[in-house]
């Protein structure tokens, strides 16, 4: 077995110290709304929606429920996060689940939703929209 002389662990465990005070983690906030993008990729359109919290809308074929959308504090660096479920209507008018998982605005293809037709992908959270609040 190795054995560190007193000094060297002294001296690791500043460091250690110093680099878990000067990273300070930045504040979760929780937002009420996800903004979206939707693609067509048959007609090449696209559509910015708003989905409150725990809502499902519909685009296409594809049932989108937001859970959780994440942002920062003003003074942070963004990184918007949204946790979602993503559900198909296929022919026989049964639902499939296609989507479960975070998505993150700086990265829409890291956990893209994978759809013949359709893409969906978030691009904020918000605070307020000009879609009424569901009741």
């Amino acid at each position: 077995m190795t054995h560190f002389p007193k000094f060297l662990l002294s001296v690791l465990f500043l460091m250690l110290s110093a680099a878990g005070t000067s990273s300070v983690l930045a504040e979760k906030i929780a937002n009420p709304i996800v903004e979206f993008t939707g693609l067509d990729k048959v007609t090449g359109r696209t559509v910015n929606f708003d989905v409150y919290i725990d809502e499902t809308v519909q685009f296409g074929t594809l049932l989108v429920t937001p859970r959780v959308c994440n942002s920062r504090t003003p003074d942070e660096p963004q990184k918007i996060s949204a946790f979602l479920e993503v559900s198909e209507v296929t022919l026989k008018r049964d639902i499939r689940r296609i989507f479960t998982g975070w998505m993150f605005a700086s990265s829409p293809g890291l956990n893209a939703v994978e759809h013949a037709v359709y893409d969906v992908w978030v691009i904020n959270c918000k605070t307020e929209s000009s879609v009424p609040e569901p009741e």
